[in-house]
């Protein structure tokens, strides 16, 4: 399989991202659910990240772009989901997490970006996130199967990109509360840990291998920048450094996701 072809695997999400891909319009199976179920998890986390350096300033044009982009694919697969027919329980999961969704789309679209509402964002942000990963583990669990497994752990991968993006930003903008440069040292090591399990899986074929190398360049880059303390002298440099490093880190997990997601 050519790059050009594992590109088409992800459902790129803006004009960070290749063009050339196009999101499948419904769910196709559990999967594919799972996998989308993933992204929704990431975009609460990208979405509160663009909101953030929008406010710093950081990477404008692009975060604005980010921002209006991943709003606009939460909300589309958001209808997938609620029409792929799975269990009640999960569907009774997707309804929820779309009542939390109306607010907090409010919130991050409904004006300007500013320090006050920031705070909020960040709490609706985790707990939006923490109603998309309980609807994606379930629907690993339903599906019970090893590339279920790997479809998620690919998938969490991206929503730590971002997740750790967020905190950054927020810490650099002074808007986090005292526990989050904890909480980024711990989605650190849980990126770190995933990272070597998929690439000592049985199942991670070459060409995953090969896409995970560049995740991991990336990685070298964005890694030193989120462990660098907060200075007024080189917060503009780092905030950008992980503004840019936190979307190819995204794209080169999003490929190796659609790869494991069509393993037999």
């Amino acid at each position: 399989m050519q790059r050009r072809d594992i590109l088409k695997l992800g459902c790129m999400l803006g004009m960070g991202w290749s063009l050339n891909s196009v999101c499948i319009a419904q769910v196709q199976n559990l999967n594919d659910a799972i996998n989308k179920s993933g992204r929704q998890r990431m975009l609460t986390q990208r979405l509160a990240k663009a909101y953030l350096q929008i406010g710093m300033g950081v990477d404008l044009d692009q975060s604005r772009k980010i921002l209006d982009s991943s709003a606009s694919l939460f909300d589309r697969q958001l209808i997938e989901l609620k029409n792929f027919k799975t269990t009640a329980e999960i569907k009774d999961g997707v309804l929820r997490t779309e009542k939390t969704w109306l607010t907090y789309k409010d919130l991050l679209l409904g004006k300007a970006a500013n320090p006050g509402d920031a705070k909020q964002v960040l709490l609706l942000s985790d707990s939006l996130l923490a109603m998309a990963d309980q609807v994606t583990q379930q629907l690993e669990k339903h599906a019970n199967s090893v590339a279920g497994k790997l479809v998620n752990m690919a998938g969490r991968q991206r929503m730590l990109s971002q997740r750790m993006a967020k905190m950054y930003q927020a810490i650099q903008w002074e808007v986090a509360d005292a526990s989050m440069l904890g909480s980024l040292e711990l989605a650190r090591k849980e990126f770190n840990g995933n990272m070597r399990i998929l690439e000592s899986h049985a199942d991670t074929t070459k060409q995953i291998q090969t896409e995970l190398k560049f995740a991991r360049q990336q990685w070298a880059y964005f890694d030193h920048a989120i462990q660098q303390s907060p200075d007024v002298r080189t917060r503009q440099q780092y905030a950008n450094t992980v503004a840019t490093t936190s979307e190819r880190i995204l794209q080169q997990m999003d490929i190796v996701t659609g790869l494991y997601q069509v393993l037999s």
